[in-house]
């Protein structure tokens, strides 16, 4: 019987069925961080247990952490994991550390995070390791105390849903885009209780950063998790990584890699057809991920938007200080951030540090860059990145979430209009009042120099990108 990608990894790892429908799998890995890891000790020490395999159990600081140089912020929530850490024998990665940095982005470095493996973690952005055909699920803090302590999740199998990626993308059109995009396009709720596979040529042609971003932004309409067929991109990346196999087990593992790919004919639930030549840098202009245009169109009316109730479109409007039918571009902006989970890596910061180069933050605007590890920061240093960013009026910080949760010291003020590379602009995320808006990194930095919400591709036009 032909299986899908989704299929043979979680056949693989299914320990059993249970009479409630749900079956129980068995967990690779767990990583954790620090907001919800000290409630998930409480819930093992309430039922007299431990973790089984502390071995493979990981736990980042990063969502309360200062980022500003030589700043310190001890939250109780780093406090109470650390104190995990040492009770129950996982390790912790502190921010002296040099491979320290968010979640979801170290655990690819580390090799934590590996083709075919399954992997637990109490954030919804889990999902990002499904770039590497990783099989990740975001769980509560209860259900991550059941996983410590039995290697194990009880999980009815999701529905299955394919989403084919046709065409290529255009000149300053990314991953971040194209994610938003699909939001808009399907809705917050259509990947709902489906697990996604993305393929097709824009795919094969993505880099494995862009692939991450696309694969972090899954959640954001819905989906359970998400799987990209790892490929020889994939296979490159993870080679050498301290947590990925060696020698004759390396040669073993790739082997077993290059069996992850969906069968021909085999079975989705759904199936979908996106073509992407046309996609244009896209802006949020409301209060959820797909509340989303092009840079090029208009604010929606009641008329032209059928995705959002008019109670739901007036309230955006309201929070976001817009109003139907005016143009986004042109709109001031007080602060930019680049980082987060989403737009972090290298590969983010070099597109920004080129349109970058040359040029000057606006007066009147706040921009900071946020690199998404110390292993990102440092090579981004090599390269002369931070230098660019520093001349040309950015703060340069050190590796964590900083803005995009508000769960540490960087929140703005209300009022205050952000362009974000984050993956969520809710109501008061970033700060009581604070207006976000979502976009690429390459669009951030656009808004940077030019002091408003710009099209990149007219600085691209200009002709002074080098």
């Amino acid at each position: 019987m032909p299986l899908t990608l989704f299929d043979k990894i979680w056949n693989f790892h299914c320990v059993t069925a249970r009479g409630d429908g749900k079956d129980i799998l068995y967990i690779d890995r767990h990583v954790m961080h620090e907001l919800h890891a000290p409630h998930a000790f409480k819930e093992l020490e309430l039922s007299a247990r431990t973790i089984r395999r502390p071995d493979l159990t990981m736990s980042v600081l990063d969502h309360t952490v200062a980022t500003k140089p030589l700043a310190v912020l001890g939250s109780a929530q780093i406090k109470g994991t650390k104190a995990g850490g040492l009770k129950y024998g996982f390790r912790v990665i502190d921010v002296t550390e040099k491979v320290h940095g968010i979640g979801h982005v170290v655990t690819p470095e580390l090799g934590v995070a590996l083709p075919g493996l399954t992997l637990a973690c109490p954030d919804s952005h889990a999902s990002t390791v499904g770039a590497l055909g990783c099989l990740a699920f975001g769980c509560g803090t209860s259900e991550m105390g059941h996983v410590l302590a039995t290697q194990t999740i009880a999980m009815k199998k999701p529905k299955q849903m394919r989403v084919v990626l046709n065409g290529c993308l255009s000149k300053g059109v990314g991953a971040k885009d194209l994610a938003l995009s699909l939001i808009r396009t399907l809705g917050v709720d259509a990947g709902r209780g489906f697990a996604i596979e993305y393929t097709g040529e824009v795919i094969s042609n993505m880099s494995l950063e862009a692939r991450m971003t696309l694969c972090n932004m899954t959640i954001e309409w819905g989906g359970r998790t998400c799987l990209i067929a790892p490929d020889e991109k994939v296979i490159s990346y993870c080679k050498g990584r301290s947590g990925a196999p060696k020698g004759t087990q390396w040669d073993q593992a790739v082997n077993y890699w290059k069996t992850l790919f969906s069968d021909q004919d085999c079975a989705f639930d759904r199936q979908v057809q996106i073509d992407c030549t046309k996609i244009s840098p896209q802006i949020s202009w409301g209060t959820d991920p797909s509340q989303v245009i092009g840079i090029d169109e208009l604010v929606p009316s009641e008329d032209d938007d059928n995705a959002n109730s008019t109670e739901k479109l007036r309230g955006a409007l309201k929070y976001m200080g817009l109003h139907s039918g005016q143009a986004i571009a042109g709109q001031v902006v007080q602060r930019v951030f680049i980082g987060s989970c989403s737009n972090s890596r290298l590969s983010d910061l070099s597109e920004a540090a080129n349109l970058v180069r040359g040029r000057k933050v606006a007066q009147g605007v706040t921009a900071i860059i946020v690199p998404g590890s110390n292993s990102v920061k440092l090579e981004a240093e090599k390269l002369g990145f931070d230098l660019i960013f520093k001349e040309a009026g950015f703060e340069w910080r050190n590796s964590g979430c900083s803005m995009c949760a508000g769960a540490n010291e960087d929140v703005w003020s209300p009022g205050d209009r952000v362009i974000s590379t984050t993956n969520r602009n809710f109501e008061n995320r970033q700060g009581v009042g604070v207006r976000t808006h979502l976009s690429s990194a390459v669009m951030a930095a656009a808004a940077a120099i030019s002091g408003k919400i710009v099209d990149v591709r007219e600085l691209f036009n200009e002709g002074t990108e080098k």
